[in-house]
């Protein structure tokens, strides 16, 4: 990767500290003793992909869901927005990723995504997929807490982007820009990964994964697997306060 990406010591550097851990068997205890249920033997993710098929969501339908199942999930996997229409299903889902780059979608489902995340559905997604679907609908950019408007190739061949960010947005990692794109952003520090909530639900995004070939890095799989783990844990411990942004010293 160039000088003016990220790393793959850096951005293990920016992304460490446990921000996406796996809760201690105490701080699950305790979540239960303040009224929240308990885990189920498996939970439920969703798995939703299509739009652009340049970001490859077939490909990375057939990297995740394998692991989502084998770390002990129940997926269903849609490849139209259908389900998020269906309350009675959304009401046991605890976990959405979204693989739906451009494109867009009717009311009902929105509202349904909407609704779901806000009452406790976590929300997972990376690049285009989750950062730059549905670009008329304004909430829907608020839940996710950023969207793409403009990127730079790098030697991994994926993107550098540059986007619009929630300034509540609890930063995980970040990268700076040249100027070869364009002069006047020279020196810009941008977010790469973040976190954040809406209503109850917990929301993670990374803009690294233009194509399922990015998660061949294992440090980017990492990443993208923590956070969607960090994302369904909405429905079984208190709602993170995340108001103040933190960005990784570079």
């Amino acid at each position: 990767m160039s000088e003016n990406g990220i790393g793959r010591r850096d951005f293990v550097r920016l992304a460490a500290g446990g921000a996406l851990a796996v809760p201690a068997l105490s701080a699950r205890a305790g979540a239960q003793a303040q009224g929240f249920p308990p885990r189920p033997p498996k939970k439920k993710a969703l798995f939703v992909h299509g739009g652009w098929d340049g970001h490859e969501p077939v490909q990375c339908r057939d990297l995740f869901v394998p692991w989502l199942e084998k770390t002990g999930f129940d997926v269903v996997v849609s490849a139209t927005q259908e389900p998020y229409a269906d309350a009675a299903l959304m009401k046991t889902v605890d976990l959405v990723v979204q693989v739906w780059t451009m494109g867009t979608i009717a009311k009902e489902p929105l509202a349904g995504l909407l609704a779901a995340v806000k009452s406790g559905t976590g929300l997972a997604g990376w690049h285009g997929g989750l950062g730059d679907a549905y670009r008329q609908e304004t909430e829907y950019r608020y839940m996710v807490g950023g969207d793409w408007v403009a990127h730079t190739d790098f030697k991994v061949r994926s993107e550098q982007y540059l986007m619009h960010v929630n300034p509540n947005n609890k930063v995980l990692a970040t990268t700076t820009f040249d100027g070869s794109h364009d002069p006047w952003i020279e020196g810009c520090t941008m977010p790469v990964a973040w976190k954040k909530v809406y209503g109850k639900g917990r929301v993670f995004y990374t803009s690294l994964g233009h194509s399922a070939r990015d998660f061949q890095v294992p440090q980017a799989l990492a990443i993208a697997q923590r956070g969607m783990l960090w994302a369904s844990e909405s429905r079984y411990e208190p709602t993170p306060r995340l108001v103040a942004p933190v960005y990784p010293r570079a």
